[in-house]
């Protein structure tokens, strides 16, 4: 059976709720994707075109500092990378994640949640951040996503 990952990107913690359900109901190692300098409220006000969440979004060569590593990368043939979506695609924050590692012949399956808005260019985004992985178009989960419903989806990719 394959080593699989389960990273994810939480600035709410319904993110961290559906990725931490995933990786119970596939048995897989959990890495949260946390940022070096915490997101604040005020950051995370998309509707102020100043806040640290606008700024790095509008600048596409953003790469906001991870404060943590994954150990051991390399052991894992499937990486699940979960997020929030935001301005219709994933925080910069993932992408920075995505640079840090080779993710050569593995499979990268992006998965998200939003209130509203599907993964948009994330797959492509991905693709072109990991151009050695094997990504697969992700899909986008409420908040209440069952753990049965989640191990259903992901055991195509494992």
């Amino acid at each position: 059976m394959s080593k699989v990952l389960v990273a994810f990107f939480s600035a709410s913690g319904v993110t961290a709720k559906v990725a931490d359900n995933l990786a119970h109901a596939i048995g897989a190692d959990l890495y949260e994707v946390a940022p070096k300098i915490p997101y604040t409220k005020e950051d995370l006000n998309w509707m102020d075109k100043k806040s640290r969440s606008s700024v790095e979004m509008a600048d596409r060569s953003s790469r906001p500092a991870i404060g943590t590593k994954v150990e051991n990368i390399e052991q894992y043939d499937t990486v699940f990378v979960g997020f929030p979506i935001w301005w219709y695609r994933e925080p910069s924050i993932i992408d920075t994640f995505i640079e840090s590692y080779d993710f050569s012949g593995k499979t990268v399956v992006p998965f998200a949640t939003s209130g509203g808005s599907g993964l948009g260019d994330s797959y492509k985004n991905l693709q072109a951040l990991a151009p050695a992985a094997i990504v697969k178009d992700g899909k986008k989960f409420a908040p209440s996503a069952s753990e049965a419903s989640l191990k259903e989806w992901a055991e195509q990719f494992i």
